[in-house]
């Protein structure tokens, strides 16, 4: 398959693909995916965290397996194992894929901002500042969003350092007695945590972006050892900050530990925490929007702009429409499930697909 005739001044260098993948992982699920899994496994699911972050890194490279076979993206691979039209077919369930992904992360931070800081915030006003703010950084093309998505790791990562502070309070006699839970526990735990994550199929998207994509590979798995280490690093901290029943209590446990700390400027720390998640964020809601509008243009072969307007479009109208806690929390477990059957399912299929077409051809 003839490779896409990608500029190389649109191209960026293959150690940006660590921040990428980090700035795709990081997102609105870093707020509270504490509870999920402790309320699945308890406090032995801080092992939950190590299983979701080796098999995602699996993943990873099982992606870099076909994407090095084709010599493509996304599209490319459905068009060699299904054909054109079936192949758009499944194109088409991508792009609502992203597009859902960006609903999600956008709808899920205007509720914290809401429950913690601004109760009568408008859903659709702030929906529409964000997005207008997301299309003209991509109008920049995808070097401007790597770039910005470099700036969101860098800039908020004082957060770590804030996380710390609770360590001197923590009770690390909560993590025992350890192994108390079964595997099917602990394996159900690793699980839920998908939504935390999700992000890093992007890949599969702007692959042919990258400057020598196969030098690529290694920064991809080293951005998913990084994750896994910091949510291991939340948890752990998260864990020995809360008893297990206050923990259930809840939602948001990240943004509760930011309340400890105490600054002569600010004592609600969390504010801090809270503006600087919409940051953090970015990185999520740019790259997932040009992940959509990307595919949708090469599915119908209109201009880029066109597509981007419209899935932004889409996704200004169903912000406002999910109004309770109920809705927004059935929109991460839907997405969340998707993205389990995509990653963990769907990818060591169309891998297998690839391979024997691949040798079938090689061997008539």
């Amino acid at each position: 398959m003839q490779p896409q005739m990608i500029p190389e001044n649109r191209k960026f260098s293959p150690y940006l693909v660590f921040h990428t993948t980090c700035g795709m992982q990081i997102g609105v699920g870093a707020l509270g995916f504490q509870r999920i899994i402790a309320n699945i496994a308890g406090y032995d699911s801080w092992q939950s965290v190590i299983i979701s972050g080796v098999v995602t890194i699996l993943v990873m490279s099982l992606m870099y397996r076909q994407l090095e076979m084709v010599n493509g993206d996304l599209s490319d691979i459905h068009q060699f194992v299904l054909g054109k039209w079936v192949g758009k077919i499944l194109d088409i369930f991508f792009i609502v894929y992203f597009s859902m992904l960006v609903l999600t992360v956008l709808r899920t931070y205007i509720e914290v901002i809401q429950v913690w800081m601004y109760p009568d915030l408008s859903t659709f006003w702030f929906s529409l500042a964000y997005l207008l703010l997301c299309i003209y950084i991509i109008y920049g093309g995808i070097r401007t969003i790597v770039g910005i998505t470099f700036f969101s790791f860098v800039l908020p990562f004082f957060i770590v350092y804030i996380l710390g502070a609770a360590i001197p309070y923590g009770d690390f006699r909560h993590f025992l007695p350890l192994f108390n839970h079964s595997m099917n526990e602990i394996v159900k735990a690793a699980q839920s945590t998908t939504l935390t994550y999700l992000g890093f199929e992007t890949i599969m998207i702007y692959y042919p972006f990258i400057k020598e994509p196969n030098k690529s590979k290694k920064w991809a798995i080293l951005g998913g050892v990084f994750t896994t280490l910091l949510y291991l690093y939340m948890t752990i901290i998260t864990f020995a900050f809360y008893g297990e029943e206050q923990l259930q209590k809840d939602i948001w446990a990240t943004l509760t530990t930011f309340k400890i700390v105490r600054l002569p400027v600010v004592e609600r720390f969390e504010y801090i925490g809270i503006a600087n998640w919409c940051l953090i964020i970015l990185p999520n809601v740019c790259l997932s929007l040009w992940c959509a509008s990307r595919l949708l243009k090469r599915t119908i072969h209109i201009k880029h702009t066109y597509t981007l307007w419209f899935i932004s479009f889409v996704v200004l109208i169903a912000s406002p429409l999910l109004k309770k806690r109920l809705h927004i929390d059935m929109l991460n477990n839907i997405i969340g499930n998707i993205g389990f059957l995509i990653n963990f399912i769907y990818i060591p299929i169309i891998l297998l697909l690839v391979s024997i077409i691949k040798k079938v051809k090689k061997n008539p």
